[in-house]
């Protein structure tokens, strides 16, 4: 089931919510650099997702947010699925092989789009997506560029989500019920002698069917010695009774990204493996109870950190239990040792214990959101030691 779009005002409140930031850090204009892949920005305020073709939004601190794309077909789909009014195209946000046009096609530099977006020559210009960010188009920006101060500003974006409104709870609580039906899915469909790439397939078929527009990332399976590898992909190799196996499945429900992720044997679970799934659901447990409006989010990673290295497991992970999540399946909000922000009331995190003792790697991760006196807990499926 597919919920009704999101209103256009939740898209100009978040355009609103930006430029406060901007006001208050004395920038100009933000610029936001968006692709298929890396759509979160332009999905975000504008509610366009690009694909063949790429896209950037520029919000000025006073006045209309714009859409630019490749144009002429990415014209056109903007016009219809992008809610801000103003939508321009340049050239060099064409797919990386276009045709040769039929129809005559016109086209903006930056230098002109952000001129006439301000209305004036701009003293500080905040870039956001800062490490994917074209250079070319840092260029196409022209004499705006001379002399101006050229800031990263993901943080001011990242501020603009970390609280989530409540017209976008029930958008996201659907990307996690989507998620969660599919790990049962593929739970209960599992077998011995089964391909990775099978078992992902179970998921990914019952996420679409159950109204999902696609992943926030490409979900994997993995098992054996595959398993330590904290990021995969699926391969062609056949599960095998008593072996650890990983599963990690997102659906990507109106541009929010579900996420939730177990691991389980066919049989008994080595012994080694079966410690680590212990110790991460203690230490899960630790932060779904710990994390409440007014805790200091590096306190949850000094319990947590204690929890493991109680165990030996301290140098045994990678990061923090926690992370914020949203338009992107990673989306700033680390619960780590010098994170320096206090947790709030429609916070969104995804828990996420990753353990591996070099042998084995496992890891078990669940949404969770923050309400007046606790979390809501957005998944929860056979959180516990999985032996089918």
């Amino acid at each position: 089931m597919r919920l009704e779009p999101l209103p256009a005002s939740e898209f100009e409140r978040r355009v609103k919510s930006v430029q406060e930031e901007l006001q208050r850090e004395n920038i100009d204009v933000l610029i936001g650099y968006s692709s298929e892949n890396e759509s979160a920005t332009s999905r975000f305020f504008t509610g366009f997702w690009p694909f063949f073709d790429f896209a950037v939004v520029v919000i000025p601190s006073e006045g209309n947010a714009v859409l630019v794309t490749g144009g002429p077909e990415s014209l056109e789909f903007a016009q219809g699925f992008s809610t801000v009014p103003v939508i321009k195209v340049n050239p060099l946000l064409v797919e990386t092989s276009p045709p040769e046009w039929v129809p005559e096609v016109s086209g903006e530099s930056m230098e002109s789009i952000v001129l006439d977006a301000l209305g004036s020559k701009p003293k500080r210009i905040g870039i956001a997506n800062w490490n994917i960010f074209p250079h070319i188009l840092l260029k196409d920006l022209g004499k705006v560029r001379t002399g101006a101060e050229i800031i990263p500003a993901d943080d001011i974006v990242l501020r603009a989500q970390a609280v989530k409104s409540d017209v976008e709870i029930p958008y996201i609580a659907q990307a996690y019920r989507i998620t969660e039906q599919a790990m049962q899915k593929a739970l209960e469909e599992a077998k011995p002698g089964m391909r990775e790439w099978e078992l992902e397939a179970f998921a990914r078929a019952e996420m679409i069917t159950a109204g999902a527009e696609g992943t926030p990332y490409p979900a994997w399976v993995c098992s054996g010695p595959n398993t330590p590898l904290s990021l995969c992909r699926s391969t062609n190799r056949a599960v095998q009774e008593n072996e650890l196996i990983q599963f990690t499945f997102g659906a990507k429900f109106t541009g929010y990204c579900g996420n939730m992720c177990r691991a389980f044997s066919f049989g008994t679970m080595p012994k080694p493996a079966r410690k680590l799934m212990e110790v991460a659901l203690e230490a899960m447990a630790f932060t779904i109870e710990t994390v409440k409006p007014g805790i200091e989010a590096s306190s949850v990673f000094d319990g947590y950190y204690n929890i493991l290295a109680k165990y030996g497991f301290e140098n045994s992970t990678l990061y923090g239990p926690a992370h914020g999540t949203g338009h992107s399946e990673v989306e700033g909000l680390w619960l780590a040792k010098e994170a320096d922000f206090t947790i709030e009331p429609n916070m969104l995190f995804n828990v996420d214990i990753w353990l591996c003792d070099g042998e084995y790697g496992l890891r078990i991760e669940d949404g969770i959101l923050v309400t007046d006196r606790g979390v809501r807990e957005l998944t929860s499926y056979r959180r516990e030691v999985i032996e089918l």
